[in-house]
């Protein structure tokens, strides 16, 4: 790893995780601020969602209605769309472009000729987006655990709470890996961010589709999203070594064959 061209990169890339660390808290700790307000008027809420078909709930990220009236239950149903979601986009489109800028902006000659090698680069680029989602994981899991704090009622376990928030980082880490694949795979250097985000999205939308009433979700663990257990009220909720080794050997897997690209590639035209 070239330390100068890692210090180079994390001063270009600070303002873009500041915002999204600024946003991602931001909603997080909004959200749960209505916690007070749905105890409160529970068996109002309770007796509206029974009007709900199960299935939309079963959408919106909820196993069970009754989910929303534990602080932790309400925390995951919302970190499912602003860390899991949100998340992933920071981590795909930051890896994506973190490799190809050098190509569309016509600045990898100049940085070829300097005494630094390609595995240099690529482990570099690749150490500087890693550090990104870790960090921006910290922030938020920081945060969510802050406003929980303050707005619980009752007791709190931690346990599945550090459980999500390491499904959430494996996660976000593997869109990371595939946003770096993306890049090396691209013949034309252009931009990719809209293809990344689109890609997210329709991931999610996957796995949206699959937790439906009457449907096989098989097809779900298509989309990584299928691989995060968010069912934390659940008295057995814990690690699963199945779904970290799915996790882990992905993104190895995904960094691997990138790397082995990225040295072969004609990044200079």
């Amino acid at each position: 790893m070239n330390r100068i061209l890692f210090y180079m990169e994390m001063r270009r890339n600070a303002w873009s995780l500041i915002l999204w660390s600024t946003v991602i808290g931001v909603l997080i700790f909004f959200t749960m601020s209505f916690f007070g307000s749905v105890l409160h008027y529970q068996q109002q809420i309770a007796a509206m969602v029974a009007l709900v078909p199960a299935m939309a709930i079963k959408m919106r990220g909820f196993s069970n209605i009754s989910d929303i009236f534990s602080i932790l239950g309400f925390y995951t149903a919302n970190n499912l769309i602003y860390m899991m979601l949100l998340g992933s986009i920071f981590s795909i489109v930051l890896s994506s472009n973190i490799l190809l800028k050098e190509e569309y902006g016509k600045t990898a000659e100049y940085l070829m000729s300097r005494p630094i090698t390609r595995r240099e680069i690529f482990t570099t680029k690749l150490a500087l987006a890693f550090l990104n989602i870790i960090l921006l994981n910290i922030l938020a899991t920081l945060i969510g655990f802050i406003a929980i704090m303050v707005y619980k009622k009752g007791t709190f376990n931690l346990q599945p709470f550090l459980v999500i928030s390491l499904y959430t980082l494996l996660l976000n880490l593997l869109f990371g890996a595939l946003g770096l694949f993306i890049s090396v795979t691209m013949k034309r250097a252009k931009p990719v961010t809209s293809f990344c985000v689109g890609l997210v999205l329709v991931l999610y939308f996957l796995y949206t589709i699959s937790r439906m009433s009457g449907v096989d979700g098989t097809f779900g663990y298509l989309s990584p999203f299928k691989w995060v257990n968010s069912n934390v009220l659940s008295p057995s909720y814990g690690v699963e070594f199945s779904r970290i080794a799915a996790f882990v050997g992905m993104t190895a897997l995904l960094l691997l064959v990138s790397g082995l690209i990225y040295r072969r590639k004609d990044i200079l035209t």
